[in-house]
């Protein structure tokens, strides 16, 4: 694990809602986002010296998190009440591209990649806690999260990895060869093979991360993955996940019922196609709290936030 340096963020933005808990940057520079209320938001000129531009794209009438540039230039939005969505940026028409799976509802979609074979693979965080209870699943560590795949023209999803730890941010590697999965509720990052030997199997691939991992975004098949760091990690919440699934479910229900506020403690960091910590950014006591996305746009990140009514631009770290 490399040294941490220093997260510094340079400005802030209020983006008019509450929640931009997935950033992405399209080949423009422009971040988009999805809010509480359900707005798709589009932010514009992030890093210059005037005020950015913030333009709706669309309503999904639901709670969009993940987010996808699609590269037939729609855009994929897993969102936890309506399941996997595909939104016409020209008109912000959405589709419905799949809310049910065997039968089941599909809740708590959360992220989502599409690769240029045209199939699209998507994560469901928790199969027994929806979105606003979200903590219950963290402490009852129900392993109920997977890894779905949708192929080309079909409305059915199949199921390709199950007992996984709050499943969260999807990746590609540069060769599209295996899928990197956020196992938030781990602390983990896991390797799912498509090609190969391995085909269909899933394995670590960054274990014992220093927070709890939550959407992760490439920006090419050349750059590194990150890996926002929703929050730094407890010992006494990995002590109880140890315990009885009786005394988890009972932490569960009173975590559901008590106050929630997150920490000052934020952080990013980038994995390489092996696997390695080549940047980790963090920052105590920051203004900014519970970082749940990251994304590059103009050589500078851009970070999202469930918590926050807005999103941070901070400095990229340097290259060698």
């Amino acid at each position: 694990m490399v040294r941490p340096t220093a997260l510094v963020p340079r400005r802030y933005l209020d983006v008019g809602g509450r929640g931009p808990e997935d950033v992405v940057a399209d080949p423009r520079g422009r971040v988009l986002t999805g809010v509480e209320d359900g707005r798709i938001l589009r932010l514009d000129g992030l890093t210059g010296p005037a005020a950015p531009r913030v333009e709706v794209l669309a309503e999904t009438g639901g709670r969009p998190l993940g987010l996808e540039l699609h590269p037939d230039g729609t855009l994929l939005v897993c969102d936890a009440e309506r399941g996997l969505l595909r939104i016409d940026l020209a008109n912000g028409g959405v589709r419905v591209l799949a809310d049910s799976v065997a039968g089941e509802p599909l809740r708590f979609c959360s992220n989502a990649v599409a690769l240029s074979d045209g199939s699209v693979y998507f994560t469901v965080s928790s199969r027994r806690y929806p979105l606003r209870q979200w903590i219950g699943d963290i402490v009852e560590h129900t392993g109920t999260g997977r890894l779905l795949r949708l192929a080309p023209g079909s409305d059915t999803p199949e199921v390709l990895l199950e007992g996984l730890q709050f499943a969260n941010g999807l990746a590609p590697s540069g060769d599209e060869s295996f899928l990197v999965v956020a196992e938030t509720g781990a602390c983990r990052l896991t390797r799912y093979w498509l090609t190969g030997p391995r085909a269909g199997h899933g394995e670590p691939f960054t274990d014992s991360l220093p927070g709890m991992p939550d959407n992760i975004w490439r920006s090419g098949p050349k750059g590194p993955v990150w890996v926002s760091l929703a929050g730094p990690r407890i010992p006494a919440l990995e002590s109880l996940h140890r315990g009885t699934p009786p005394v988890r479910r009972a932490a569960a229900h009173l975590a559901v019922r008590a106050p929630f506020r997150p920490t000052g403690t934020i952080g990013v960091l980038a994995v390489d196609d092996d696997g390695r910590v080549v940047h980790h950014l963090t920052r105590r006591r920051s203004g900014f709290r519970m970082v749940t996305s990251v994304c590059e746009s103009e050589n500078h990140l851009v970070l999202g936030s469930v918590w926050e009514r807005g999103v941070a631009v901070c400095e990229a770290p340097v290259t060698t």
